[in-house]
């Protein structure tokens, strides 16, 4: 049996979570399937999977061979895709990855566009709130809110999110003044519970510290959603913190009220990011191309509608 056709019965099988789906999905026998594991396994002597009726997951052996071969197995695919043409002729399936509600938002009608201009390519597009493994997920573009950690990821910058406070004009007229961070003591607070309830709020350091200026809030809501989170902040159920692409309309048209700017964290930077040698796929570089332009244009505009709020 080929290796390289077995490898790509493997990962097939990986990524569909059992050895009959795989088959489906490859067009083969459940049994040829199971004698291209087999031959894998017999090849580097070790067990790759362990197998039930129901499921399939990896040995310690097989989780190192499985990267491995992802890695292998697009390195062909990129050398394919230079002699074969589809370096001028965008084609297949690309695997696209973002945060939930920036993909919602932000990305998806970038998307919708980028299918309508290429219609030989087809899109898998994963919503998560959580870092996704790029080789192992088998994931071309990703798009990341966060510093990023030395790697050998490509990374395109394309702009920057501030981290906000915000509240409701009508939550805001019958409470409190709010002019320094402390003053949140006495407020109704919504929490974003991603990592769980932390119930202290982080604030640079005053001048001459390096210790963060913590302030302990009174979280009434804590919700683990973050659109939640920004429909009860327009309701007037309290102040939210949060990222400020998500809530960029409501500071425009006035529904939400920013503060305490000058008191805000670093800017987090907004990249593109794929995989090592990915960029030479056509299909990859076509819509790093065609997304990062209308991305920067778009963070362009809501930090901009952020400075404006900041000044009033």
């Amino acid at each position: 049996m080929d290796r390289l056709e077995a490898m790509r019965v493997f990962v097939a099988a990986l990524d569909e979570g059992s050895l009959a789906r795989a088959a489906q999905r490859i067009g083969r026998s459940p049994a040829s399937v199971t004698r291209a594991i087999s031959f894998l396994e017999e090849h580097v002597g070790v067990r790759l999977l362990h197998r039930t009726t129901r499921k399939i997951t990896l040995t310690e052996q097989g989780e190192q061979y499985a990267s491995v071969c992802r890695r292998v197995l697009e390195q062909l695919d990129q050398v394919e895709a230079l002699t074969g043409g589809q370096i001028v002729n965008p084609s297949g399936l690309l695997t696209i990855t973002a945060p939930v509600m920036f993909g919602t938002h932000l990305l998806r009608p970038i998307v919708g566009e980028f299918l309508k201009s290429h219609p030989l390519v087809s899109i898998n597009y994963l919503l998560l709130d959580r870092l996704v493994d790029l080789i192992d997920e088998g994931v071309d573009v990703a798009l990341r809110i966060a510093p990023l950690p030395d790697s050998t990821l490509i990374a395109i910058r394309i702009g920057e999110v501030r981290r906000v406070l915000c509240a409701s004009p009508n939550y805001l007229a019958n409470k409190p003044p709010i002019k320094k961070p402390e003053d949140l003591a006495n407020h109704d607070c919504i929490e974003i519970t991603h990592k769980g309830p932390t119930q202290v709020w982080n604030f640079p350091p005053v001048a001459g510290s390096k210790f963060p200026r913590s302030v302990t809030v009174n979280p009434r809501f804590m919700v683990n959603a973050d659109q939640s989170a920004a429909d009860a902040a327009v309701n007037g159920e309290g102040l939210v913190r949060i990222l400020s692409y998500k809530v960029a309309n409501e500071i425009q048209d006035g529904r939400l009220t920013l503060l305490l700017a000058e008191y805000e964290p670093p800017s987090m930077p907004v990249h593109l990011i794929i995989p090592e040698g990915r960029l030479a796929i056509a299909k990859v570089r076509a819509f790093v191309d065609f997304a990062s332009s209308r991305l920067k244009a778009e963070l362009t505009r809501i930090n901009k509608v952020f400075a404006e709020a900041g000044a009033k």
